[in-house]
């Protein structure tokens, strides 16, 4: 067997597989990398950057939709081939352009997955290499789902790569890629179900938000069925039979496709980390606050598959910086996790920033609590959105700005600057006297504290 030596071995080349290669290549270290997918991480290919590119069509559907009869007079489809032709234009020289920028830096590259056999070795095909240090950044994985016929779902990536939407299509969780892809499929003429084992969509979002956004998903025509319990897919001929139980009674549907969206885990499973001696568990691998493995000291793990993941692409940048500088340096910086906003790309934008009002209520004495429906203000009423509701949480002692819940157009960009409001622990004041172009989505925030 090749044997190859490395002082910096990377498995993973997402964003943060990708910083941490590059800052120690810049730094005269011997690195190496190594993906079993295409080149550029979930992100860039099959994630965040290509729904980004489809939503952009859905977007243009849903205002011409509520602005009939108030301007516009023809209703507008889309065209499901042309679109994911355009998609490709950005997806498609990613994986040769992410191999390029490697190899120029002198970076080894490799193409399957790895296996540890010891605390510092890994076999990767027949070639055995072993490194000064192992960095992990495989990223997330769709969670399996254990029941008959489970080889028939789909997946995430699948449905970003559907050359022809079906008529109907059945997601498998309603969390954020069952509702995102949900709303795309049915704004582009699929009939949609969306099953969850909870009752509810969206759990970690505030509940009267994701309530309201329940009840507008449902007049677009997506059906809700909650507290699911998998039994079967059967294959029949082009069609699938699903069969489930609610409340321990038996039932079934038929559809095109079945999607599994019941959410992601850290991507660990074929490295026989055991063997590395690498500690981990469902969060993922066990780090100390220098991302290093509490185990296996040449071991760094950054991105979703550390323990101190958050399934957010910019935060992986920021742990693929953090393991580079302790790899070059030693251990002298540790992972400082800012106030980070989220966001579920329906339509409308659900998006939420800092702590819920239940959290809220537990952490602090006295908390403000501005929660509105407000359809009417002019930015949701000159484009007739159906949805403009928000929830500001304060706390009453200093007036700073503790959480931010925002459902409604724009609802993913406004929602920034709040998380940079609440990084400087600015206060409803502090944003009041703040001046923003006006009329923007952005001076609306002026009103809601």
């Amino acid at each position: 067997m090749d044997s190859k030596k490395f002082d910096v071995f990377v498995i993973g080349s997402g964003i943060a597989g990708q910083t941490v290669a590059k800052a120690c290549a810049e730094a005269g270290k011997k690195v190496a990398i190594t993906e079993k997918r295409a080149f550029g991480g979930t992100c860039a290919n099959r994630g965040c950057d290509p729904k980004k590119v489809l939503l952009g069509a859905t977007e243009a559907v849903e205002q011409a939709n509520n602005l009939k009869q108030k301007g516009i007079v023809k209703a507008i489809s889309i065209n499901w081939k042309k679109l994911q032709k355009f998609k490709t234009e950005f997806t498609g020289p990613v994986p040769e352009s992410t191999k390029k920028k490697l190899s120029d830096l002198g970076i080894t590259l490799f193409h399957e997955s790895p296996k540890f056999i010891d605390e510092k070795t890994l076999t990767i095909g027949k070639k055995k290499v072993t490194a000064k240090v192992i960095v992990i950044a495989t990223g997330y994985e769709p969670r399996k789902l254990l029941f008959t016929g489970n080889k028939y779902l789909q997946e995430s990536g699948d449905f970003l790569m559907l050359k022809k939407l079906p008529k109907r299509i059945t997601f498998l969780g309603a969390g954020y890629v069952g509702m995102e892809f949900a709303h795309m499929a049915a704004r582009a003429g699929s009939k949609v179900v969306v099953m969850d084992s909870g009752d509810s969509i969206l759990h970690p979002f505030d509940i009267d938000l994701t309530k309201e956004l329940k009840d507008y998903s449902e007049k677009l025509g997506i059906r809700f069925i909650f507290n699911v319990n998998p039994v079967a897919i059967k294959k029949k001929g082009k069609k699938y039979k699903f069969s489930y139980t609610v409340n321990e009674s038996q039932k079934s549907i038929k559809t095109n496709l079945v999607f599994n969206t019941a959410g992601r885990v850290p991507a660990l499973s074929g490295l026989d980390l055991e063997k590395g001696n690498v500690i981990f568990d469902e969060q993922g691998i066990t780090t100390n606050a220098f991302l290093q493995s509490t185990s296996n000291s040449r071991v760094y793990a950054c991105g979703d598959v550390s323990d101190k993941n958050l399934p957010l692409t910019p935060l992986s940048g920021r742990q693929g910086y953090v393991a580079s500088e302790n790899i070059l340096n030693g251990n002298t910086k540790s992972l400082d996790v800012p106030v980070i906003p989220s966001v579920v790309f329906t339509l409308p934008n659900l998006a939420s920033v800092g702590y819920s009002e239940e959290e809220a209520r537990s952490r602090y004495k006295n908390v403000i609590v501005n929660y509105k429906v407000v359809p009417n203000w002019f930015n949701a009423k000159r484009i007739n959105a159906p949805l403009y509701t928000y929830k500001i949480i304060m706390n009453k002692r200093t007036g700073e700005v503790v959480g931010a819940h925002l459902l409604g157009p724009n609802a993913g960009e406004t929602i920034n600057i709040f998380a940079m409001a609440m990084n400087q622990k600015m206060t409803g004041d502090d944003l009041q006297r703040t001046i923003f172009t006006y009329p923007s989505w952005a001076n609306d925030i002026k009103s809601m504290v």
